[in-house]
């Protein structure tokens, strides 16, 4: 079975790509014949799989990134056509695949959402934005694309975001969580790193962490997540930042400007976040959409209790108590309260037990053997079995 995979770029920090590699190994493993379709890839080289790159040339000047994405979904659309593939998978949002993996979520639902913090003029620049009404339409015309077959959603909230805003059948929604390794990811590593990490920061062994991760401030929520830290009761609490972000520099003046130069540390992009993960009491996530970010299951494996908003997909594995809370990503005073309740379970064996249970049958085995029979099912119906 020919098998084509298409993101357009490599990121070494995203989970989609996680999941792209962890896609490309079940399938070589069942013996498919599996090409990757994308504009630059910098991941290492795997055997089994072949490459095609497509990178037409585009007008950065008078088309910006509408005229990047228009180009990369032509370029990839003519490569589909005469590559005779048995099944396509599309993790961008390009007319005519057979399947498409929402990881990012709705565009739709993420400007609805977004919108939400943005003054009136920012609100009619989205509007009218040439790279937000492109996607908005590519991801119209994918959706009502009669190739399309089956969608992978990563979180139930975004197979209710698609019904809600498409004529997709709900027999085409596949929910398939992302999975998570126990043997990287576990409440060991608060043995591990707990003590080191901090003494190396500076932060005392018996003071509660909460420790928030990911790329994309405004969208992840650290300018709410700054207020309602000044806004917190344990004052003593540390909140602990990392990612990658063009507006780190603003963020840290906002830090200072509220009065948490002594409180927030922004560590920047990390390429092993586990000691951090060691070292956490709790992680905190107020995004203002995110369809559901691996940080949040990750740290429910590492056994940290967890806040979120009711826009992540990971919401799912909160038991409101037990393991974490959710809240509005927008409501300041609400998360400084849950904030506060996340540093009083500090050192709570249930919370972490419960934190770790949570997300114990998220497997990459689980994972993989749910995509293996989706592109079994398929590829039944066009080209015999894998």
């Amino acid at each position: 079975m020919k098998i084509a995979i298409v993101r357009q770029r490599y990121n070494p920090f995203g989970g989609a790509e996680r999941f792209v590699e962890r896609a490309l190994g079940a399938l070589a493993a069942e013996g498919a014949e599996v090409t990757l379709i994308t504009r630059n890839w910098d991941g290492a080289p795997r055997a089994g799989f072949r490459q095609v790159t497509c990178d037409p040339p585009y007008s950065r000047l008078t088309g910006g990134r509408a005229a990047r994405e228009k180009s990369f979904a032509a370029a990839v659309q003519a490569e589909l056509a005469r590559g005779d593939y048995d099944i396509t998978q599309s993790h961008e949002r390009i007319p005519g695949c057979m399947i498409f993996r929402a990881g990012d979520g709705v565009h739709a639902a993420w400007l609805e959402h977004r919108a939400r913090v943005l003054g009136p003029l920012a609100r009619l620049g989205q509007s009218l934005s040439p790279f937000h009404r492109y996607v908005l339409g590519a991801e119209r015309a994918m959706f009502e694309h009669p190739a399309l077959r089956a969608v992978i959603c990563n979180s139930q909230m975004v197979a209710d975001e698609i019904s809600r805003f498409f004529q997709v059948d709900r027999s085409c929604l596949h929910v398939i969580y992302n999975g998570v390794d126990p043997e990287v990811f576990h409440p060991g590593l608060a043995d591990e790193y707990r003590q080191a990490t901090r003494a190396a920061a500076g932060i005392p062994p018996d003071v509660p962490v909460l420790l928030f991760v990911g790329s994309g401030f405004e969208r992840k929520g650290v300018p709410q997540l700054l207020r309602a830290a000044a806004a917190m009761q344990r004052q003593d609490a540390q909140i602990v930042i990392v990612g990658a972000d063009r507006k780190l520099k603003a963020m840290r003046a906002l830090a200072d400007k509220l009065g948490l130069a002594g409180r927030v540390l922004f560590t920047g992009p990390l390429k092993d976040v586990r000691p951090w993960y060691g070292a956490a009491d709790g992680f905190v996530l107020p995004t203002l959409y995110d369809p559901c970010p691996n940080a949040v299951l990750e740290a429910l494996a590492c056994g940290l209790p967890i806040v979120t908003s009711t826009t992540c997909g990971a919401q799912e594995w909160v038991q409101a108590g037990a393991n974490g809370w959710v809240c509005d990503a927008v409501d300041v005073p609400l998360l400084a309260q849950r904030l506060d309740d996340l540093a009083g379970l500090a050192g709570d064996a249930g919370a972490r037990a419960a934190s770790r249970q949570s997300v114990a049958h998220l497997t990459l085995p689980a994972m993989a053997e749910r995509l293996l029979a989706l592109y079994r099912s398929l590829g039944e119906a066009s080209a015999g079995k894998v």
